[in-house]
Formats: structure tokens, sequence, C-alpha cells
């Protein structure tokens, strides 16, 4: 039963991949209208806004971790 996780985990980030891959298009395909520049302004500003949350939310778990007194010593 140890395998499962690794079939139905490589199953999920491939089909999510394709399906990322697929809207990504469809989306930048439909945008040929617009200002691409502005579209990729865009993407960048969120993609920004993403890895500051991102780090936020580790900073927060790690202090609250900390407070906690969990062990955080690497091995």
């Amino acid at each position: 039963m140890e395998w499962t996780p690794i079939v139905f985990g490589t199953f999920k980030a491939l089909v999510l991949g394709i399906g990322m891959y697929f809207a990504v298009k469809w989306h930048y395909d439909k945008a040929g209208t617009e200002e691409r520049r502005a579209v990729l302004r865009t993407g960048g500003m969120l993609a920004a806004v993403f890895l500051l949350l991102l780090l936020v939310v580790g900073i927060i778990a790690y202090v609250l971790s900390r407070m906690l007194g969990l062990d955080l010593s690497l091995p």
C-alpha cells in the first residue's frame, strides 16, 4: 500500500499540470485583443503577491510553532 500515494500523487500532478497548461493557453489566446504587456505585468504582480503571501504564511507558521514549543531543529 505504500505505492498508492506515489501513483495518485503523480497522477494528480500530471492532470493538474495539463489543466493549468490549457487554462493558461486559453487565456493567453483570448487576450490577443488586449495589450500583452498589461497582461504580463498583471501576471507578474499576481505571482509576486502570491510569493509574498506564501512567505508571510511560512513565517507565521514558524513563529507559532516556536511559541508552542515544537522542535524545529534538523536531524
